[in-house]
């Protein structure tokens, strides 16, 4: 639906169950999604952006669609400061926005957001940035039910390090903050966020909880007896996985 509303250069709101896409003349202006910290989080959390400047570009520039311009006019964020954030924030919305769903997708002709135009993106860019983003997670731990699990940490195995980033993520598992709940406490993007959960699940960092959509496997399946003697390196490791993770 997103490429057929790029070939009529609609403009619009693509409505989904996890986020919505805003389109201009077919290209997408700016995406959201209640899994993704906003544009707002990701300024004011790093500290970039006072939480006043914010509020005062809403209040002033919102009716008018212009917060993004009034935010670079009055001066509290550089154009390219502006175009950086807002494209992250993009994706990272996007992300979710495009995730599988059982919902009805709807696009309302005419919406626009209150931010206003920023840095457009090509549609098929948006789609092919979300696969990318899907297969960089499965290729780092191939276990989804890790997205949306409660975070439990594990204590480091003797001599291994734990960077000042990881070290963040850590100290919020505590077994109850799902990994957006994380992103949204630290102002980072969720994506990214996911991506650093997968890593520690693969170090072993954090807990990799079972897959509900699967049974539970005691033992080796009973395939494997059919696979060739030879080798292959790519099956083990994930066999390898897979039991690990039902230890």
């Amino acid at each position: 639906m997103l490429g057929r509303l790029a070939g009529e250069r609609a403009t619009g709101a693509l409505l989904r169950d996890h986020g919505t896409l805003y389109l201009s003349d077919g290209r997408v202006v700016h995406a959201e999604s209640p899994a993704a910290p906003g544009i707002d989080v990701l300024l004011t959390a790093g500290g970039r952006l006072p939480r006043a400047g914010w509020d005062e570009a809403v209040d002033r520039a919102g009716t008018r669609r212009e917060v993004g311009r009034f935010l670079v006019d009055s001066g509290w964020l550089h154009n390219g400061e502006l175009e950086i954030a807002h494209t992250g924030a993009l994706f990272d919305a996007a992300f979710f926005a495009l995730a599988p769903a059982s919902g009805p997708t709807r696009f309302r002709y005419g919406a626009a957001h209150w931010i206003g135009p920023v840095r457009p993106v090509t549609a098929s860019a948006v789609e092919r940035e979300t696969l990318r983003r899907r297969e960089l997670l499965d290729q780092v731990w191939p276990y989804a039910a890790v997205d949306t699990a409660p975070v439990v940490a594990r204590r480091p195995a003797p001599g291994q390090a734990v960077t000042r980033r990881q070290r963040a993520l850590l100290e919020l598992a505590d077994g109850v903050r799902t990994p957006v709940a994380i992103a949204w406490t630290l102002g980072r993007p969720a994506f990214h966020t996911l991506l650093d959960i997968r890593r520690l699940a693969a170090a072993g960092l954090v807990e990799t909880p079972d897959d509900p959509s699967s049974a539970p496997h005691a033992t080796v399946p009973s395939w494997v007896a059919t696979v060739s003697a030879a080798p292959d390196i790519a099956l083990l490791r994930r066999l390898r996985d897979a039991l690990e993770a039902t230890l």
